[in-house]
């Protein structure tokens, strides 16, 4: 009887549980100084000014569109092929949410498609996106440059959702940078690159967007007296000037993911020699892999091919059944019945539905036994 392998899991070592455990013996749980170190290790690690941590990527997605004064009227564009979170963000603001159809090649968001589908708005005279949100799929980043020239030529702001992509790199800067964008989200889920349980991180090079981030993630409120509008000297004193949230992530996490960041380089390292032999294993098989794009370098946080349309179904199952724990990620948002029932339908968005009929996520993580990657191999090869 084989171990079944999950598509993806954690890496926790005793130096994780040790620094959990410095801060359950020290005075602060949560809203201490492991949390503001955390936040200035994954400032320096993406070369960003600022870093706001949260509870979770989607807290984070929710407190960007806030802090770029997403409203109702207002429209959110993403990609089809993403989590729910993606796009939940901006309903949550009470605008409405739109997708752009994504590359065949890359899977991620095209340009092509967003400035085609701009240009149809303008035609139209409908309203153009105050924010569009591209995702990179596996780690693997967007065109940025391209996205952030169109963009820029429509005043339209970005959110990069590199829930993903944390330790990849796009034209030589880690993601996260914001040279191309003006908010940038990372995911401390179990099965990311590092992780602190449930959590995650904004990071900016705009003062006044963290400042409105770090504000909404805690209440609204405020104890700083240039903020406040009835200053008080009193060290008692705070004032709630926002309607925020609570979305702190406490130090326990922090601990937690400033202990696993110390090790980014080798987890990063270990992913990639997976998905390198994957690559060379599958080199002659009949199916399709990511494009990985030039100057960029995939954070690998999935390894998905796409295969035959009438083999899929059947693949996914006899995998299951042989203890191999593919996964498709993901389901296209516009056809969730949630989604129906704003308007959207099957057709809408051609190139993300054929990738939802095709797509296999096949296991990748740091403690991937080699004998394990073999069993997968030799499954696809064998099977396709």
């Amino acid at each position: 009887m084989n171990d079944f392998i999950p598509y993806g899991r954690q890496n926790i070592l005793v130096e994780d549980i040790e620094s959990v455990s410095r801060v359950l013996q020290s005075d602060f749980l949560t809203q201490g100084p492991v949390v503001t170190r955390f936040e200035e290790t994954v400032r320096n690690l993406t070369h960003s000014k600022y870093a706001i941590s949260v509870n979770s990527a989607t807290s984070a997605l929710h407190v960007a569109c806030l802090a770029l004064n997403v409203k109702n009227g207002d429209e959110v564009w993403t990609v089809p092929n993403t989590f729910v979170a993606s796009a939940n963000c901006a309903l949550y603001c009470n605008a409405k949410i739109d997708f752009v159809d994504i590359d065949p090649f890359s899977w991620c968001m095209s340009p092509e498609a967003l400035e085609k589908k701009i240009l149809e708005r303008l035609s139209k005279n409908n309203k153009l996106p105050k924010v569009i949100i591209p995702v990179h799929l596996a780690g693997q980043s967007c065109e940025m440059e391209k996205i952030k020239e169109i963009a820029d030529k429509y005043n339209i702001k970005i959110i990069e959702d590199a829930s993903h992509a944390i330790g990849g790199s796009y034209q030589g800067e880690p993601i996260g940078s914001c040279k191309y964008s003006d908010i940038t989200i990372f995911s401390f889920h179990p099965v990311k690159i590092i992780t602190t349980g449930e959590g995650g991180m904004a990071v900016c090079n705009d003062e006044a967007i963290a400042n409105k981030m770090r504000l909404l993630r805690s209440h609204g409120i405020t104890r700083d007296l240039k903020t406040m509008e009835k200053p008080s000297e009193n060290f008692w004193y705070y004032e709630q000037i926002e309607l925020g949230y609570n979305y702190r992530m406490p130090d326990i996490n922090a601990a937690l993911g400033l202990s696993q960041i110390n090790r980014i380089n080798s987890f990063l390292k270990i992913r990639d020699q997976i998905a390198k032999k994957y690559d060379c294993a599958f080199e002659s098989c009949d199916l399709k892999k990511q494009r990985q794009y030039e100057n960029t370098h995939s954070a690998r946080h999935l390894y998905i091919i796409r295969i035959k349309e009438n083999l899929h179904k059947a693949f996914m199952n006899k995998a299951r059944m042989s203890d191999i724990g593919v996964n498709l990620h993901y389901l296209p948002l516009h056809l969730h019945p949630y989604y129906q029932k704003l308007g959207f339908k099957k057709g809408d968005f051609p190139e993300a539905e054929q990738f939802s009929i095709e797509a296999v996520s096949l296991p990748i993580f740091v403690d991937l036994r080699e004998e394990d990657q073999d069993r997968v191999i030799d499954f696809v090869k064998g099977y396709l």
